[in-house]
């Protein structure tokens, strides 16, 4: 392969590796974060990223946080964990091994669809958990992730 040809082959990965890592829609990233209609309407990424690891359990408020994830396999939970934790799923899953082998937590439920997810945290005070972008929050509320 010549110099000049090696060097496109270059930039087209890289520019399809920036392209991946870009959220899908201009911007969407592919899930909401919705909250127990009680909460207010924005959050710090890196809270939620500590309350969905565990690492806080109590809102500002003092309300216990009951974070809620979806199965392993959901695309919402693939970006959610992409973009808020800064993980992938299975390194979520090692985290959480780590953690109950220790003896240090147990990680959020696991539930099988966005609208479980929607009834769970409508259902539960202090609860936050993710869906995609298309599902209806219900009475939930959809809260802006800032950071």
């Amino acid at each position: 392969m010549t110099r000049k040809l090696s060097r496109r082959v270059t930039l087209l990965l890289a520019a399809g590796a920036l392209l991946l890592s870009l959220p899908a829609q201009g911007g969407d990233p592919d899930f909401k974060i919705i909250v127990h209609p009680g909460r207010a309407g924005q959050v710090e990424r890196s809270f939620l990223a500590d309350g969905f690891l565990k690492n806080v359990t109590r809102w500002p408020d003092d309300e216990v946080i009951r974070p809620v994830d979806q199965r392993p396999d959901s695309p919402a939970r693939r970006r959610f964990s992409e973009v808020v934790l800064k993980r992938s799923v299975a390194a979520v899953k090692t985290y959480w091994q780590q953690r109950i082998f220790s003896g240090r937590g147990v990680p959020p439920p696991e539930l099988d669809s966005d609208e479980a997810v929607v009834r769970y945290v409508e259902s539960h005070e202090g609860a936050v958990g993710y869906v995609s972008s298309a599902t209806p929050p219900g009475k939930a509320k959809v809260v802006t992730v800032t950071h």
